[in-house]
């Protein structure tokens, strides 16, 4: 996808005049900082304007969230987008991981008689396909449904995968749960809150809920773990700026961690789901899971995501989840936000 070279293009911050941030519309440290205002409020001082691509004119906000191709920009999101940028030869540096449970399910009709991830052999399968330059959607139901089967022994050979077209204008998860209700297939993959919403208004059930499998790598996904980027250009310039940033996010995730009802609050407006949503698709404790690490444990679970992905033809490249990575900013963030809460 070409990156827009028109006036409406934001300006990177080779003057420290803007900073630029982006997140997907999940529990990230990121939305909460810009909801409580500890973004504007850490940089202003220093005459820098920080701005949510989400601000932008769609055309840019659209491309530069999935490319990263902003030279100013973080990235907290999806690693289906992440790594695919990478793969293309994009330089961006993983700064950190969270993993946040957000109710994953495959949804079946409630007359289906299904109700085990054993009783998907030979099922029929959603699949979306979005017209996308990378189609998450697509990589996440079948991330999904890999899992589901993985926990029976199975795997996709073992069933029946669907192409469903789908338009994100109709809202998150409908043309699947409509060609669901249709008999056009017998399971949905879907996660999150809008799902949950989505499941109740069409009256699917869950014949498999991922979050209650032992095994977390069953759960991986394009939002676990999810990752924090950065462009290489803004690390290189401004190293600090990143750590300030960084430690912005560990103070909005202490936050977060002891103000569990304002915190689902915030993921309502992050998430666009109400309140039955978001209970659904957040367990209780969720509120304590949006700090940022890069432990072995979360990128081995990447470098899992990764190798699905480049499998199944996502990547135009593998991508070294440990080179990209780079702790050091998140290190030096920590440390400062210690040192903030020492002096009160």
């Amino acid at each position: 996808m070409p990156t827009p070279t028109s006036a409406a293009t934001p300006a990177t911050p080779a003057r420290l005049g803007e900073l630029w941030f982006t997140r997907c519309p999940v529990p990230t440290a990121t939305g909460i900082a810009a909801e409580l205002g500890l973004l504007t409020a850490e940089f202003a001082p220093d005459g820098i304007t920080v701005r949510s691509l989400q601000d932008a004119p769609a055309e840019v906000a659209r491309d530069h969230h999935y490319t990263h191709a902003l030279p100013g920009l973080l990235r907290e999101g999806g690693n289906v987008p992440a790594l695919w940028a990478r793969s293309r030869g994009e330089a961006t540096r993983l700064l950190g991981l969270s993993w946040i449970e957000e109710r994953q399910v495959v949804l079946v009709r409630p007359d289906s008689g299904l109700g085990s991830a054993e009783q998907l052999r030979g099922r029929r399968l959603a699949v979306p396909r979005h017209r996308l330059a990378i189609d998450f959607w697509r990589a996440m139901a079948l991330a999904g449904f890999t899992g589901a089967l993985a926990s029976a022994g199975l795997t996709l050979a073992d069933a029946h995968p669907v192409e469903v077209p789908a338009d994100a204008g109709q809202g998150q998860w409908e043309s699947e749960l409509r060609a669901l209700l249709a008999g056009e297939v017998d399971a949905v993959y879907a996660k999150g809150a809008l799902a949950a919403e989505a499941a109740t208004r069409h009256g699917a059930v869950v014949a498999v809920d991922l979050d209650d499998l032992p095994d977390r790598r069953a759960r991986v996904n394009n939002g676990t773990p999810r990752p924090l980027t950065v462009h290489q250009d803004l690390l290189d310039r401004h190293p600090e700026l990143v750590a300030r940033f960084l430690a912005v996010l560990v103070e909005a995730a202490d936050w977060a961690a002891e103000n569990p009802a304002s915190t689902a609050r915030i993921l309502g407006a992050e998430t666009g789901a109400g309140p039955s949503g978001v209970a659904a698709a957040y367990r209780a404790g969720g509120h304590r899971t949006l700090h940022l690490d890069l432990s072995e444990e979360r990128l081995e679970l990447l470098a899992r995501q990764e190798r699905f992905l480049h499998g199944q033809g996502f990547l135009d490249a593998p991508v070294d989840v440990r080179t990209w990575s780079d702790p050091e900013p998140l290190r030096r963030a920590r440390e400062t936000a210690a040192a903030r809460r020492h002096a009160g």
